[in-house]
């Protein structure tokens, strides 16, 4: 099964606040977009994340061939323990993602 970076022309992880981290899967194509939003639930997005499904927010955006995730961050930005301030870490662990 290929991941989801062999699929996708781009994945891009950023802040969306200090309290939310988006990431936005650029498909390029209708194709590589109806396979990305068939094979990528949001449920496994969430899995990988560690955070609970019921606040991930997907958008799945037809006319830009995009879908969207916006999700908690696990720490609130520039935190002690904030590792990430800037949230660009998220993509490379959804690239590796198979999708079906």
């Amino acid at each position: 099964m290929p991941n989801l970076s062999q699929i996708v022309q781009k994945i891009r992880s950023k802040n969306a606040g200090p309290f939310w981290l988006t990431i936005d899967i650029f498909c390029g194509t209708p194709e590589a977009y109806e396979k990305t939003v068939d094979g990528l639930s949001t449920q496994r997005v969430a899995a990988l994340f560690k955070t609970d499904a019921a606040t991930v927010k997907r958008f799945d955006i037809a006319d830009l061939n995009v879908v969207k995730f916006s999700m908690p961050r696990p720490t609130i930005q520039g935190s002690r323990d904030d590792r990430d301030m800037h949230g660009a870490g998220w993509a490379p662990l959804l690239a590796e993602l198979e999708i079906n």
